[in-house]
């Protein structure tokens, strides 16, 4: 009997146990939907880029481009790199700062010029140095940046369809983002 006891509790205190942890994982698992309602899971794809914010938003600050989007259509990768110019202008009443400029991916760099000036060639940020632009476009005063795409960089995995962002931040309001599209071939 002493023996049949002692089974009986240790399975009640391993019953007790397992609901214990239970209790806890369910408040933490309603803890964190709680921390975050309405969020959608994220699934990250390393082939694929996140798509750019929509047109509007692009255009919604100071920065005003002369075109958000270009399509390259289909390019050959041995036939080598391929670019294009967007010019922008500040719309707004003020001077505007511009702090940064950056791309989606390794593969693409935007060089920035003012009036006759380059600036300087930007990348990524995390493939090296992202240095701080710090030039003031006075207003109603033009710019672009030359973007070029090296539809080589990605190997045979960068066949198929592409898209990429560059995205000028300025000192304080809403980024501007230039986007494109390409069809890499082999």
């Amino acid at each position: 009997m002493k023996r049949s006891a002692a089974l009986q509790s240790s399975q009640s205190s391993n019953k007790g146990l397992i609901a214990g942890i239970s209790l806890i994982l369910l408040g933490l698992v309603v803890a964190i939907i709680a921390a975050n309602p309405g969020a959608k899971p994220q699934v990250t794809r390393s082939a694929e880029p996140a798509p750019p914010a929509s047109a509007g938003a692009r255009q919604a600050g100071a920065l005003k481009a002369r075109e958000a989007r270009y399509e390259f259509g289909p390019i050959s990768m041995a036939a080598g790199k391929v670019s294009h110019r967007y010019w922008f202008r500040n719309e707004s009443g003020a001077p505007v700062l511009i702090r940064q400029v950056y791309t989606s991916c390794m593969c693409t760099t935007a060089t920035l010029v003012k009036g006759m000036r380059v600036i300087g060639s930007y990348g990524m940020p995390g493939h090296g140095p992202l240095p701080a632009v710090n030039q003031t476009l006075a207003p109603d005063e033009a710019a672009y940046v030359d973007v070029v795409f090296d539809p080589a960089a990605h190997g045979p995995a960068g066949l198929g369809f592409t898209e990429r962002v560059v995205t000028i931040e300025p000192g304080a309001g809403v980024p501007l983002q230039v986007a494109f599209t390409a069809y890499v071939k082999p």
